[in-house]
């Protein structure tokens, strides 16, 4: 019955409504009015008989429903009263399933408990209330009612399996001296494996009568497992075994940030318990998939959680930065991202900056991170990635140039923290010192070593390694050497993460591994023992794992893990989830592993009577929550009140035009009441009616412009040259007329007009709109902050060219970098901040030499320190080949240049074109070649080495001349 009276005996009050309506019936007359002549009055004075007049029907009618209503709210109706209930002191004991399947019946159930816990206090019974999702101490009674009404509050659905035999132990031993107790079981309808020795051990209570209250129908489904296949991310689902009804089931697929990637629909068949779903995406947004869910589900089944192991790793690439990227075969990453597509998900960075590439990197959470022969990272991005490196992550790290450069340039000798060994400087060649006749092949790898399984092909060979220096642990750190026993894979473990170094750089200038199905394995197996790998337990022994992101009760990844016992992963075990360790993600930020609440032999029936001794019923659980009706009914027999006197007042003549332009205060004060009552209790009633009104959104143009932005775009418009400023006026004052000097015969000779010279602050200001900068190196001025120096290296990364001028040459500098001068040792500080290639002066068959005029050297004001710039890419020409060749220089533009002659003092001149400075030796014609290099230097940097097609001219004359 969806209606009862908690005091029905009141609705005896409607035998009254008779008396109401005969009492209703008689109104007084209305009163004559008569001026007030005393004698006239006296004189019409007739004594006749009066009858009263009747009330209209309708009113009569409005003051019985009025008079009904406070009688029928008095009576204390309730709407949707619960179906159980009782009288009687006997102990009342709850026991409620607060597992995953509880979740969406979870209402249901409280509001269910909340009933049984109100008619115990009612009936002054004690109360047991326990629930099967509780650790093992949880207590279960003796409570009054406010007690188990404030525990009742504390509990909540858990995202774990019920354990209801051990919930049953647990109230067999709390009931052992309680008899005839009344039991009333909230279940979410399922079975368990357990079931049959739970309800033998409730059996032992013998209760007076068990109460099953379940849920009327089990729609529910969850997920049974993700599978990861070739073109798609396959969804298998399943439904408990009763439900026959075909169902659609809307799957979406989401990335660590919560937003949806792919949706699909899976369908039950009619009388089927199981289904699947293909999300048919891309494998790249594929492995951004961190979670699935059921949408339409509100529990923690509903939910999938992926690890590593369901997706490709993913591997962060790094290099020093390369101007010609558009070409993909001299990107000294082309070999690994090619050995490593088919089986890593690659990202990269595309900040000029290191230091703001390894931020970038670091953020997208890969669990492999490679540097192509980067020598030297800033100290922040060090200390980054070695954080990362001991939180689980792999650095993989090639040589090359830089890397032998750098490690050349370290005057302490120090270990590079983000290697596994000490190297030692320069590099191992054919041909070269500590070289080999022969190219070297590879040996087997040792026993410890994680590539021990793997064949290598016989004709892979190396040309040039850089070299370990020896170290009582340098065997152990060896993953795989050369036939004559050096290094050429070295790694160690640090934290629980991994460094590992290839001592070959990662394209066929120093081996041919790069080109052999061997480099695509190795890197797989570095991969693949990468990042949460290692930490999810596909090891050989037992590992602890702690808890990181748990699911709530309806599938969701909370932030912060509740109190959760660390996950033990045992050898050949599969760990299931537990009251103890929920669902969830297991290990750390970089390396976790998924724990699921389903299982692949998960079977989900429906829970069936269970046969006991004791009086066993099965009731549904309500699914409205009980609305006591006393308040509404009260509120609308004020309604009525109300109207009932503005009703009056109209009939009695208040509203006429008359009676209006009379009107009295205490009148007017007596309809405002009145009508304030009626508006107040009118809202009451149609209050859960109200409708929100809908405000249109209101859009506007955002601004976003900053005050330099015009400044920037005016040195777009044409080419600037830049220089540092230095803070002295002097030095910086000849930066910008030497400039100034330049621009005008580069204007002369060329089609080039340049735009004024602009001076820098390599700190604050935007270095990418220059092709050139000029450096005066001035050991007088305050030394670069970390944050300059690492600007000025990016820019030098990503295509600009710096100009150091030491100006020190007639202080004996004659070599340029090897002198001992104050501006030479300020340019060695600055140099060993930054990530710079090896360096060789430029010779007579460089391209920078034929850029724009043929220049045998590169004076300024003063002539005899060479300039020095990228050494060129060496190769295995025989010593003819190389002499029929005339420009030496590989693609690319050097990003720095060294030099001593001070080049804008024999750039600068004055209004007239006149020299402002001599030069030392005083001859013309080294002012007319400092400007000429100039002219050559702006082309270098403009046009790259597009003169270096003159390795073709002796081939075209001799065409020619036949």
């Amino acid at each position: 019955m969806p209606l009862i009276f908690t005091a029905p005996w009141l609705l005896a009050g409607l035998a009254t409504l008779p008396v109401i309506w005969w009492l209703l019936r008689a109104t007084p007359p209305k009163p004559a009015q008569e001026p007030f002549p005393p004698l006239a009055i006296l004189a019409k004075i007739a004594r006749h008989d009066q009858e009263a007049s009747k009330s209209p029907w309708w009113l009569t009618a409005l003051r019985l429903l009025l008079a009904a209503l406070v009688i029928f709210a008095v009576a204390g109706p309730v709407w949707k009263p619960q179906p159980v209930t009782f009288t009687g002191t006997q102990p009342v004991v709850i026991m409620i399933d607060n597992g995953w399947a509880s979740a969406p019946h979870w209402a249901e159930f409280e509001n269910q408990a909340q009933w049984l816990i109100a008619n115990a206090e009612k009936n002054d019974a004690p109360v047991f209330l326990t629930a099967t999702a509780e650790p093992q101490n949880a207590a279960s009674g003796p409570f009054t009612a406010a007690q188990a009404l404030e525990r009742l509050q504390a509990l909540e659905p858990r995202p774990v399996p019920v354990e209801r035999l051990a919930t049953a132990e647990r109230l067999s031993t709390a009931l052992k001296n309680t008899p005839e107790a009344r039991i009333f079981y909230l279940n979410d309808g399922l079975e368990s494996a357990q079931d049959k020795q739970a309800f033998a051990a409730l059996d032992k209570v013998q209760a007076v009568s068990v109460q099953l209250i379940m849920p009327e129908s089990l729609p529910l489904y969850a997920i049974q497992g993700v599978s990861n296949q070739q073109d798609a991310l396959t969804v298998s689902l399943l439904r408990p075994s009763d439900d026959r009804k075909a169902v659609r089931a809307r799957i979406s697929a989401y990335d660590n940030q919560g937003r949806v990637l792919a949706q699909t629909q899976a369908e039950f068949a009619e009388n089927a318990d199981k289904a699947t779903a293909q999300l048919i995406i891309p494998v790249e947004l594929r492995n951004d998939i961190a979670m699935v869910r059921a949408d339409q589900m509100r529990h923690a089944a509903a939910t999938w959680l992926l690890d590593d192991n369901n997706r490709r790793r993913r591997v962060g690439l790094l290099d020093a930065g390369n101007a010609d990227k558009a070409h993909s075969l001299l990107s000294p990453l082309h070999y690994i991202s090619s050995a490593m597509a088919p089986f890593a998900d690659l990202i990269s960075a595309n900040d000029r900056d290191l230091a703001q590439s390894v931020d970038s990197l670091l953020e997208k959470k890969p669990s492999v991170i490679i540097l192509s022969d980067i020598g030297r990272l800033p100290e922040g991005a060090t200390t980054k990635l070695l954080k990362w490196v001991d939180e689980g992550g792999t650095l993989l790290r090639f040589a090359g140039p830089r890397l032998a450069a750098a490690q050349s340039g370290d005057q302490n000798n120090k270990r590079d923290p983000l290697l596994p060994v000490q190297l030692r400087s320069g590099q191992r060649n054919l041909g070269g010192t500590l070289s080999w006749s022969t190219p070297q092949s590879i040996a087997p790898a040792p026993e410890n070593s994680p590539f021990r399984n793997i064949q290598l092909p016989d004709d892979v060979t190396v040309l040039r390694q850089v070299l370990a220096e020896p170290s009582p642990d340098l065997m152990q750190k060896s993953w795989l050497n050369l036939a004559d026993g050096t290094p050429l894979i070295t790694g160690e473990n640090r934290g629980t993460g991994r460094l590992v170094l290839f001592h070959i750089a990662p394209d066929i200038g120093w081996s041919s591994l790069p080109l052999s199905g061997g480099f695509v394995d190795l890197l797989r197996r570095i991969t693949e023992t990468s990042g949460a790998q290692s930490a999810a337990g596909s090891t050989d022994q037992t590992i602890t794992l702690p808890a990181y992101r748990l699911l709530d009760a309806v599938g969701n990844l909370a932030g912060q893990p509740v109190a959760a016992r660390p996950l033990v992963i045992e050898k050949g075990k599969t760990p299931a989830s537990s009251i103890l360790n929920p669902p969830g993600l297991y290990g750390t930020e970089q390396a976790h592993k998924a724990l699921n609440l389903m299982t692949s032999d998960t079977v989900l029936s429906p829970l069936s009577k269970p046969d006991m001794t004791s009086n066993v019923s099965m009731v549904p659980a309500t699914r409205a929550q009980t609305i006591n009706l006393q308040g509404p009914l009260f509120a609308l027999a004020a309604l009525l009140l109300a109207l009932d006197g503005l009703l009056m007042l109209w009939i009695g003549g208040t509203f006429s035009g008359r009676r209006l332009r009379g009107f009295t205060s205490k009148s007017s004060g007596t309809v405002k009441s009145l009508l304030i009552l009626f508006v107040l209790s009118a809202a009451f009633v149609a209050s859960p009616f109200a409708v929100q009104p809908v405000q249109a959104q209101e859009t506007a143009v955002k601004d976003d412009s900053k005050p330099d932005d015009q400044a920037k775009i005016d040195v777009l418009d044409v080419t600037h040259l830049a220089y540092v400023l230095t803070g002295d006026k002097a030095t910086d004052d000849l930066s910008r007329i030497g400039l100034s000097g330049l621009n005008q015969f580069v204007a002369d000779k060329t089609s080039l007009e340049p735009g004024a010279p602009i001076g820098v602050d390599p700190e604050k200001d935007e270095l990418a709109f220059y092709p050139m900068i000029y450096w005066p190196v001035d050991e007088k001025a305050p030394f670069p902050s970390e944050k300059a120096l690492q600007r000025i290296d990016a820019y030098m990364q990503q295509g600009g060219t710096v100009i150091f001028d030491t100006r020190d040459q007639l202080s004996g500098n004659t070599s340029g970098l090897s002198g001992s001068s104050p501006a030479t040792e300020r340019l060695r500080e600055m140099l060993d901040a930054m990530n710079i290639p090896p360096l060789a002066p430029v010779a007579d068959n460089h391209v920078l030499s034929k850029t724009f005029f043929l220049m045998p050297d590169f004076p300024g004001r003063y002539r005899g320190s060479p300039l020095w710039a990228e050494a060129p890419v060496e190769t295995t020409d025989t010593a003819e080949q190389s002499a029929d060749r005339p420009v030496r220089n590989g693609d690319g533009v050097s990003p720095i240049l060294i030099t001593a002659n001070d080049l804008a003092g024999a750039w600068a001149m004055d209004e007239n074109w006149q020299p402002l400075y001599p030069t030392v030796p005083n001859d013309p014609m080294q002012r007319v070649y400092a400007l000429r290099g100039g002219v050559n230097m702006v082309m270098y940097v403009l046009t790259g080495n597009y003169k270096a097609d003159q390795v073709h001219v002796p081939a075209l004359l001799e065409r020619l001349g036949n």
